[in-house]
């Protein structure tokens, strides 16, 4: 009988012990940990590393750096202070937290992130300790991850694959074990879902839970655009079988308990090309001589009811999602496209705010309720416009002027190639309420409300989706008085409750004042322009705002002002806290008049019939965390927008390589310049490094690049020649060559 071979013991000392024992405690600070439970976090199991770590752990007893709490169970004493923040990554696995408890945002080293990823909340301290002028840091704990599926590339080997994530803020790649890739193929594009990460690995590793498609292909790259924010595409089948199964039916027993207005001149106003319409004007003159202005939105609530797997459905989504070759829909379509969709000749339930108002646009009296209406008729924005524009002085509202309306609208603005239904009642109603509508806009102009105009590109799409033009929408007349009616209701429906004694929980939409840094930083950008701010309060602050965005109407810098005002204003959110809302100059607003495509005006509409119905208070906390849910969605949904209008702009460029365009400088870095298209508003990069003529240096004062021997220098707003170099449609990237500076 041979013996067992007795394994020799290890003298090898652990290094770092000490930092290492109070990093496992200090990680896990609420829990206690014995010697064998540290030994198998660190990796060791011989007699002698035990050992080291049982005479380590008196010795730090003794200092009181830990405490036993119960026999041989050892707890970090924690002397340090821990703060929270969101995780900003880097591209090269460093990054910053943006944290409530400092003015700075905290750098943290690629070796202290601690399988932090970005946007996630996690607990730190700072080093009191400056570097390089900025404070650093170290990630203790991840509170709350911000997502647990990633969009990427995967790539088989034989026993295992990985996923390398889209984007740069992902520092690591994703294993994923060979029985968990679902089918896919070696370069296919994948949705993938984190399941673990072990202490001692370098990768999260998970499975893959969706084949997306090739890499490059619209329908994949639109897809994963979708998968990437956490946005579903199609609606799963129970919740469309419930739907469908709704009564949708326009009953006497339900007109019965409603306001009846099926008799009242109605009709919509909305984008040539939409399909759902959520909201209907109607408009009589009174006895009295006032007008009688009602606002009727589709009455969702009456079909979406609570606690019912549509209304689940409607909630999670929070919102619809407007790509640019499609649009995916809160609601199914039997709701958004019909039942709920104030198509013209039907009548439908609705929920309506009508006011009376005068000659001055002052409304003498409002009433808020559940009505019956019906429609007259659908105009485009471009047929409401064609009227405003042919009758420009009809102000007065009596019978003899009827007759010298000009109802002839332009075949090429309207809807399939004839107008609706359009009358002398039609068009003076139009003509009136546009008069008022600027009555309203001005008045909202004096009270410090903000005027953004911008610009938005939309593009000419064939029928496989591919980008054939670009052109820009512009706001007219006829969009303004649709926006000023929305924004009379919202704001009376909110103004309604949120006056109310005692209080009532009602959800908001709310605007914060300007960062004072950010209008600092607007004015160095500006300056440069030759334009001047002015901050001595907030009247003043929004009376130049204004002007700033009126005096570069028109001019090469437009888009980049107007961008980098918008980037200066708080994020508008909904709270039940309400702070009023800076950008339209209103104490109370609210959302209510979009219900088909915004769950908020859902609750707004629920709310508000519980609260007409003498229903008390709601809870507060309960509705402040729909709000965040709300508030995080209507994010993640205005990203995906965005990146389907880079995709589709790269596509569009891909057509144009040998073409020379002439762009502005919007954005300077130590790594090169970003050029938009003034034609196109396409954005792309010039790469510092593919500047061959001189070594440029960025100069953080100037904005600029400039040359160490030619002394040329490239500043934000400067005009330059460029082409395109590169387009990666996986990416997002596009890349332009740098001709040379646009002479005029």
């Amino acid at each position: 009988m041979t013996k067992k071979k007795k394994r020799k013991p290890s003298h090898n000392k652990i290094s770092n012990l000490t930092n290492t024992i109070l990093s496992i405690l200090k990680k896990d600070r609420n829990n206690s940990f014995n010697y064998k439970q540290i030994a198998a976090k660190i990796g060791v199991n011989d007699a002698s590393s035990r050992n080291q770590i049982i005479k380590k752990l008196q010795e730090l007893k003794v200092k009181k750096e830990i405490e036993e709490v119960e026999r041989g169970k050892y707890k970090a004493i924690v002397n340090t202070e821990y703060h929270t923040g969101i995780v900003d990554m880097a591209s090269r696995g460093s990054g910053y937290i943006i944290s409530d408890d400092f003015e700075d945002d905290i750098y943290i080293a690629s070796n202290n992130i601690n399988k932090a990823l970005h946007g996630d909340e996690v607990e730190f301290y700072a080093y009191k300790r400056l570097k390089r002028g900025k404070r650093e840091g170290e990630i203790t704990n991840i509170i709350k991850r911000a997502k647990s599926e990633y969009v990427g590339v995967i790539q088989i080997h034989k026993n295992y694959a990985f996923v390398v994530v889209d984007g740069n803020k992902m520092y690591t790649d994703i294993f994923v074990p060979i029985n968990k890739i679902n089918k896919a193929e070696d370069g296919d594009k994948v949705l993938v879902t984190l399941e673990d990460w072990p202490e001692k690995a370098d990768s999260p590793s998970g499975k893959i839970i969706k084949v997306l498609g090739k890499p490059g292909e619209h329908n994949t790259e639109i897809h994963a655009i979708l998968a990437e924010y956490g946005l579903p595409y199609d609606f799963p089948h129970e919740v469309e079988d419930y739907a469908n199964k709704l009564d949708t039916s326009i009953n006497k027993e339900e007109i019965a308990k409603r306001r009846d207005m099926r008799d009242v001149l109605t009709y919509t106003i909305d984008p040539k090309d939409a399909k759902d319409f959520d909201d209907a004007l109607s408009f009589r003159v009174l006895d009295n001589g006032l007008f009688e202005i009602g606002i009727h939105i589709a009455d969702v609530s009456h079909y979406v009811q609570p606690d019912t797997i549509l209304d689940d459905e409607a909630y999670e989504r929070a919102t619809s999602v407007y790509l640019v070759d499609r649009v995916v829909p809160m609601l199914p379509e039997v709701l958004s496209n019909n039942a709920c969709s104030l198509r013209p000749n039907e009548e439908k339930y609705t929920f309506s705010a009508v006011f009376q108002m005068n000659q001055k646009g002052e409304v003498k009296n409002e009433w808020f309720g559940r009505t019956v209406t019906y429609s007259d008729a659908r105009f485009a924005y471009e047929e409401a416009q064609a009227i405003i524009e042919n009758n420009p002085t009809l102000t007065s509202p009596n019978a003899s002027q009827l007759d010298k309306i000009d109802i002839n609208i332009p075949a090429e603005v309207a809807i399939s190639g004839k107008a609706y239904k359009t009358t002398p009642e039609i068009a003076f109603a139009t003509l009136k309420l546009n008069e008022l509508s600027k009555i309203m806009r001005s008045q909202r102009m004096r009270s410090g409300a903000i005027s953004f105009d911008k610009v938005e590109v939309k593009f000419n799409l064939d029928e496989q989706a591919n980008p054939v033009g670009v052109f820009f929408k512009t706001s007219k007349d006829a969009n303004k008085l649709i926006e000023e009616f929305m924004l009379l209701a919202n704001r009376k429906v909110a103004e309604f409750i949120g006056k109310q004694a005692p209080k009532k929980t009602f959800i908001y939409r709310v605007h914060d004042e300007p960062d004072e840094s950010k209008l600092a930083a607007l004015q160095n950008v500006v300056g440069r322009f030759g334009y001047k701010l002015d901050f001595k309060d907030s009247k003043s602050i929004s009376s130049s705002l204004n002007n700033l965005l009126k005096n570069v109407q028109g001019k090469k810098e437009q888009n980049l002002v107007d961008t980098l005002t918008i980037r200066t204003m708080s994020k508008a959110e909904y709270s039940t806290h309400n702070i009023g809302h800076y950008g339209l100059a209103f104490n109370y607003y609210s959302h209510f008049t979009s219900p088909i495509r915004r769950y908020p005006d859902i609750m707004a509409h629920r709310l508000l019939q519980h609260y007409l119905d003498g229903g008390k208070s709601v809870n507060e906390e309960v509705y402040e965390d729909k709000c965040n849910h709300l508030s995080n969605m209507e994010n993640l949904s205005t990203k995906a927008e965005r990146d389907s209008i880079k995709y589709m702009q790269i596509r569009f460029m891909e057509d144009h390589k040998d073409e020379e365009f002439v762009g502005v400088i919007s954005g300077v870095t130590d790594w090169g310049l970003y050029v938009e298209i003034i034609e196109n508003k396409c954005e792309g990069m010039v790469s510092v490094r593919n500047m061959k003529d001189d070594h440029y240096v960025f100069d953080e004062d100037y904005y600029a690049l400039i040359g160490k021997s030619n002394k040329i220098m490239y500043q934000l707003g400067d005009e330059v020649i460029v082409k395109v170099k590169d387009t990666d449609l996986v990416k997002k990237h596009l890349d332009f060559s740098l001709i040379g500076k646009h002479e005029e």
